[in-house]
């Protein structure tokens, strides 16, 4: 109707133009300030002069639906179009719409989910990779790589992991070099100690007839010969050990407990016999494993027993005890000297209220670490000191316990026994 009436006002040709907009009578078009009929139109006065006014198309609600008003400028007046849009029409189509509208929201959510799943698939299973690889050095593993992937910031971490673990695995090297060239100097002054010490005379005591102290000086001679042959032995395993590569480092080592006590017991047992100390190896008779190094359990063994003779007088019983239990291997040396006042400074690596380095129960405490154990000092049966290893048992069948239970179960053990023993350390699995 706009462009009819740019083109004519006579009101034949509108006339012939409203009739042609649509067979309903109730919505054809209706002109205004024209001299055509306007009688069936439903604005009034107030909302056609408003239209005007404003120069803009204008919306009016009405019964039965709404009205739109199009001002229409003409040479000199202004016309109004007025068309009635029933409420039947608009209202179909706007349920037509809405549902559009929500296919077209479940579409993108959809994709938005489908977009967000595929990304936190990739940053999971990148962030389980990294997981495992940490788990893996962790366990002793360090050749293992993370191939960085997923989001920067995760691939990111993924080549931080990789330069720690080869910065790691460098330091361990250099550490075991260093480790072995100390090792090796300590063969020179050895190497002397020996001579001078096959320079004495000779150690047998079966032929012939000697006095006690003749006796007792070849025996003192016989167990310098021995220490020696014993240190060049620990300094051999020591450097064959420390001049393996880190990368090529099998799993963790395991060693029979039992058979480290007894062997271990025959070189302490003589210096005992020596001293006049009672002693005596309780539970050592079965096998039973643990995963830890044969020499480094034989390292913390002595620094514990020897601890008893550096450290009570001679003539002091000890006794040494092997045991399992709650997925453990105990391993108590207890003795009947006068015990250790400070247990906590005791287990500090460097102190010592003896004036020696404090390095003997830091040796013992890092060999049960490894294990996945710890170490404790309490009050021995013997009245002196009792020191605990606990190393975990790897033929133990893992079992869920409730942490209540668990607490209520050490809870009793310590007030029946009267000695604390150290709460289990949490494992990976």
């Amino acid at each position: 109707m706009t462009g009819a009436l740019a083109v004519s006002t006579e009101p034949d040709v509108v006339t012939r133009a409203v009739e042609a907009s649509g067979d309903d009578p109730a919505t054809r078009p209706v002109v205004h300030g024209l001299d055509v009929d306007s009688s069936a139109g439903r604005a009034d006065a107030g909302q056609l002069a408003q239209a005007r006014a404003e120069g803009r198309s204008l919306v009016v609600a009405v019964d039965g639906g709404v009205l739109r008003l199009d001002p229409v400028v003409l040479a000199d007046r202004t016309a109004v179009v007025e068309v009635f849009v029933p409420e039947s029409a608009y209202a179909g189509a706007g349920g037509g719409r809405w549902l559009l509208l929500a296919a077209v929201a479940l579409a993108l959510v959809g994709a938005a989910v489908l977009v967000v799943d595929r990304v936190a698939a990739r940053t999971v299973d990148a962030t389980k990779d990294l997981v495992k690889a940490a788990l893996a050095v962790g366990d002793g593993d360090l050749g293992v790589r993370v191939a960085p992937a997923g989001p920067r910031e995760l691939a990111a971490a993924g080549h931080a992991f990789n330069r720690m673990a080869e910065r790691f695995v460098a330091a361990r090297t250099e550490e075991r070099e260093l480790v072995a060239d100390l090792s090796h100097r300590l063969r020179t002054p050895l190497t002397v100690l020996r001579l001078d010490a096959e320079a004495l005379e000779s150690d047998d005591t079966s032929v012939g007839s000697f006095s006690q102290a003749e006796l007792d000086y070849r025996r003192g001679i016989r167990r310098i010969r021995q220490a020696i042959v014993t240190l060049e032995g620990e300094i051999d395993v020591l450097i064959k050990t420390t001049r393996k590569t880190v990368a090529t480092e099998p799993g963790p080592a395991m060693c029979d407990v039992s058979e480290v006590v007894r062997d271990r017991m025959v070189f302490w047992a003589a210096l005992a016999g020596d001293q006049n100390r009672p002693h005596r190896v309780i539970g050592a008779q079965l096998r039973i494993p643990v995963p830890v190094p044969r020499a480094e359990l034989a390292a913390a063994l002595d620094a514990v027993i020897g601890n008893v003779f550096r450290y009570t007088p001679q003539g002091t019983a000890f006794e040494v005890a092997v045991s399992r239990r709650d997925g453990y291997v105990a391993i108590r040396i207890d003795d009947a000297g006068p015990g250790i006042v400070d247990p906590d400074r005791a287990l500090r690596r460097g102190a010592s209220d003896q004036g020696s380095t404090g390095l003997g129960l830091d040796i013992a405490k890092r060999v049960a670490l490894q294990a996945n154990g710890s170490v404790s000092i309490d009050r021995a049966r013997l009245g002196g000191a009792s020191v605990v290893m606990l190393l975990a048992d790897p033929e133990a069948t893992p079992r869920q316990v409730s942490r209540f239970g668990l607490v209520g179960r050490m809870a009793r053990e310590q007030k029946s026994s009267g000695r604390r023993w150290p709460r289990q350390r949490p494992t990976d699995s």
